[in-house]
């Protein structure tokens, strides 16, 4: 009553004060928040270090063990027992045990526990049962180390924390949101913690890493031992099932079939994808078939998916749990020796406690054969008191007990006095002895134990892994991932059109000039008669500037997409000559790629996706003494710089027209390109093993393990299998040698050819479901061994080599081919091939003067300060 009125009186101060209703929030309410954000972090949301329980779990634990009678109890039931532990209501135990249940570790469920991969909840609790698995039994309950305190309500005692000997808080994770603070535990695989617990016990490094129950792949470089600032990307697992098809077979974790498929849905509805029907035909297993139209790359769509759905997301690890009543932040690596090292502990008062109790039997069973050998009960016979009966067996025991390990005591006594005559008659003196030599045994055994206490807790490890590990195996596939740049995957669903005179572009312009097919994310490059640049990203319209002489859509770090442009300098200047790429700008910025004079003027201009240099006629106006008033002009003789540079000088003379005399040819290298079996994907960053120079016409020969063959340009967001045999620049003109076995015949066939049309994939075995490809060779002249099978009673031919050239000549691709041999073929081997000198590629006109990486791509704002005169002149 007393601190209501303070209250109101610090209320009532602060409104005359201020004039307004403005309170200030003191006393007591200060105190009740942080009570509540205490109760909340140790409470509820954060896991023990000590077991990995939050309150509400090890609750549901000890009620399943106090109900525990080796059969199934109705889920409804342990929920209520619960109650007795719990100050909540039973849909947040009845929540709680679900997700215990769906870890399947536990505990051992019965009925419809929901499934995490749909994201189906699970039935009511009145209609599933659950007991504790014996996986559980084993590692979690051992009340002779537990330590124990009062309910809420003080009518029962629970456990403070159950000894948990497993590190069972990173192999189920944990996730909690408290006040000020939460939790993101994630879960790691059974047997490799087990692994890693036996590594820090023998002294060893080691190094853990999530696995999900949904499986997928995932990508752990930046997993920072699962501290804050960490991060895991998860992907699902797509694969090709037809030209038309993408099957998801597994999902990422945090993610369901149905919220993956809302997410796609939405992704096509604004136009980043395009799908044309979704299946899911998930039971058991994931299993999404995505139905993509015709003429869509099933590579470009999986990476589009990757990009704009929830196929793809980022989960950020947070190591907080509680000890001695606070939060603390840990890493799952300190995580992981603390549960290893509580568990070497826990498993050495077991063994302490086993040993005492084994030494207590001895004592006894010592005593009673004394007690019954040297028929002390007969003492008792003439005492009339209690205390003479004691005395009396004492006086008996006393030059019989000099081996016992500590003094008889009354309790002692009195127990050997409980024993029945039924027992004593029936004593039999040999097997008492043998029950005392195995008690001695097991002491022996047991001191062994403690003796060499981390032996025995690795040896305690493995039996658990032995015992439980089977069917644990890692579900996530760990891959580095390739980055994906959305620009270059999204789907082009909108069209740009522009209005080169007024100085527009945009896509509502559709009474206008027609650009190219682009997306609400792109960016788009313009170029304007004045020598002005601008970058600016799609938009319904947009004003760049009057007189536009090129618009496209814009690839940042493009070093291929080379710019050609003769320019005067302002009234009456000099023209000049340059070549540029644009690789990076600040968008929506106005660039002067002439001198930046007043009237200067763009006289040519043209777009080169491969550096093409053409060949140009410049015309120049009739004036005064000019001689020579037309000319020829390779841009070939002109170096690729930075767009801020000046150029150099084409004439001092008026230009009356320039015009296109010649096409150009790429004057940049091939590109080299190499294939990354990390990422599975192509680059030209020197990552992985080099394929080869390619040129723009240049492409790849794949092959996988099915038999399927198909060349493809050499395009980096390109997917490859996970059977791939053969990735290699494909020369048009050299044959394919390939050896299968038919299914239909049964018979091995051998079969050359040439691909002739390179845009489709096509098997290169016969279709019947035992074919089976053994080899394949692009070599020029292969050899082949074929080593028989030996019959029986009989010697084995010996192996045939066959030359390929000679055995068979190049046919169609659809072509059975020769049969091999009729006889049972072991193995078929492929040996080095016979010489040949593979004829020079000539290309024709092929001008190459410029690699890609002497290029000079400064985007520098500083114009060049280079001096009229030293630029050469080329008129």
């Amino acid at each position: 009553m007393e601190e209501n009125e303070e209250l109101n009186n610090d209320f009532s101060n602060e409104e005359q004060a201020s004039g307004d209703t403005l309170t200030k929030v003191t006393g007591m309410y200060k105190d009740w928040f942080l009570d509540y954000a205490s109760y909340v972090i140790l409470e509820r949301a954060v896991p023990a270090i000590e077991d990995g329980f939050k309150p509400v779990q090890r609750r549901i634990m000890h009620s399943l063990k106090e109900l525990d009678d080796g059969r199934y109890n109705k889920v409804a039931n342990v929920v209520g027992h619960t109650m007795q532990y719990h100050p909540h209501g039973d849909a947040s135990i009845g929540d709680a045990m679900v997700q215990i249940g769906q870890k399947d570790l536990l505990i051992d469920t019965q009925g419809n526990w929901g499934n995490i991969l749909t994201g189906d909840s699970a039935a009511a609790s009145r209609y599933i049962e659950a007991r504790l698995s014996k996986f559980a039994l084993d590692v979690v309950f051992s009340p002779k180390i537990t330590d124990w305190q009062l309910s809420y309500d003080g009518r029962k005692k629970e456990p403070i924390n159950l000894p948990v000997k497993f590190p069972l808080l990173l192999a189920q994770g944990a996730e909690g949101i408290a006040v000020g603070l939460s939790t993101k535990i994630l879960p790691h695989n059974f047997n490799e913690l087990i692994d890693a617990s036996i590594k820090h016990l023998k002294g060893k490094r080691f190094s853990i890493f999530p696995d999900f129950p949904t499986a997928g792949i995932i990508d752990v470089s930046n997993y920072n031992d699962g501290m804050r600032g960490g991060k895991i990307r998860v992907r699902a697992k797509i694969e090709s099932f037809d030209k038309n098809t993408l099957v998801i077979r597994e999902i990422p974790y945090g993610t369901n079939t149905s919220s993956l498929i809302d997410s796609i849905l939405k992704a096509n509805d604004k136009g980043k994808i395009k799908v044309k029907k979704i299946e899911d035909n998930t039971a058991a297993e994931v299993e999404i078939l995505v139905h993509i139209p015709s003429g869509i790359s099933p590579d470009k769509t999986i990476d589009a998916l990757y990009a704009f759905t929830a196929c793809e997301s980022s989960i950020s690890p947070l190591g907080c749990i509680i000890e001695d009543n606070k939060p603390v932040f840990l890493g799952v690596t300190e995580m992981l020796q603390r549960s290893t090292d509580n568990t070497v502990e826990l498993l050495k008062q077991e063994l302490e406690i086993q040993l005492d109790e084994l030494e207590e039997q001895w004592h006894f069973a010592s005593l009673e054969r004394i007690f019954i050998e040297n028929r002390i009960y007969r003492d008792i016979e003439e005492e009339e008191t209690w205390e003479g009966v004691i005395a009396a067996i004492d006086k008996g025991l006393k030059p019989h007990t000099k081996h016992l390990k500590r003094e008889v005591t009354v309790d002692d006594i009195t127990k050997l006095t409980e024993i029945r005559i039924k027992r004593i008659s029936k004593f039999d003196l040999d097997k008492a002895k043998q029950y005392i030599e195995g008690l001695e045994d097991r002491i022996s055994e047991t001191k062994g134990y403690l003796a060499n206490l981390i032996e025995f807790a690795i040896d305690y490890f493995k039996e658990l892994k032995k015992k439980y590990g089977k069917g644990r195996e890692r579900k996530s596939e760990i891959r580095i991932f390739d980055d994906i740049e959305a620009t270059k995957v999204v789907i082009r669903n909108t069209k740009l059109y522009v209005n080169r005179e007024e100085g527009f572009v945009g896509t509502s312009l559709r009474k206008d000039e027609y650009v190219t097919d682009c997306s609400d994310i792109d960016d788009i490059i313009v170029f304007t008669k004045n020598g002005e640049m601008m970058v600016t990203k799609v938009d319904s319209k947009t004003f760049v500037g009057k007189n536009i002489l090129h618009v496209a859509v814009f690839k940042k770090k493009d070093k291929r997409t080379t710019y050609n442009m003769i320019y005067k300098e302002g009234r009456g200047g000099p023209s000049y000559i340059k070549r540029f790429n644009v690789t990076s700008i600040t968008r929506d910025k106005l660039y002067d790629l002439t001198t930046g004079k007043a009237s200067s003027d763009v006289l040519y201009f043209s777009a080169n996706p491969n550096g093409e240099a053409e060949v140009v006629a410049v015309h120049l106006r009739q004036s005064g003494s000019i001689k020579k008033l037309k000319w020829d002009l390779d841009f070939a003789d002109v170096l690729i710089k930075g767009r801020a540079s000046k150029g150099n000088i084409v004439t001092k003379y008026a230009v009356k027209r320039i015009e296109l005399k010649e096409k150009g040819l790429s004057t940049l290298k091939p590109r080299k390109i190499w294939f990354d079996d990390v990422v599975q994907r192509l680059n030209v960053d020197g990552r992985g093993e080099l394929l080869g120079d390619f040129r723009a016409e240049d492409q790849l020969l794949v092959v996988n393990q099915r038999g399927f063959v198909k060349v493809i340009p050499p395009e980096m967001n390109t997917h490859f299998d996970d059977d791939l045999i053969v990735l290699e620049k494909w020369n048009p003109q050299k044959p394919i040698s390939v050896v299968y076995y038919d299914g239909d015949k049964e018979r091995y066939y051998i079969k050359r050819f040439l691909i002739e049309n390179s845009n489709k994939e096509e098997l290169v075995i016969s279709e019947h479901g035992k074919s089976q490809l053994e080899i394949i060779s692009t070599e020029w002249r292969p050899v082949f061994e074929v080593e028989f099978a030996k019959p029986r009673g009989k010697e084995a031919k010996p192996n045939l080599s066959v030359d390929v050239e000679d055995f068979i000549s190049v046919k169609g691709i659809k072509a059975l081919g020769n049969q091999l041999t009729s006889l049972k073929v072991k193995n078929i081997n492929q040996l080095d091939p016979l010489p040949y000198e593979e004829p020079k590629q000539q290309v024709a006109n092929e001008i190459e003067v410029v690699d890609e990486e002497s290029i000079d791509s400064t985007n520098s704002e500083i114009k060049s300060n280079d001096d009229d005169s030293e630029q050469p002149t080329l008129f």
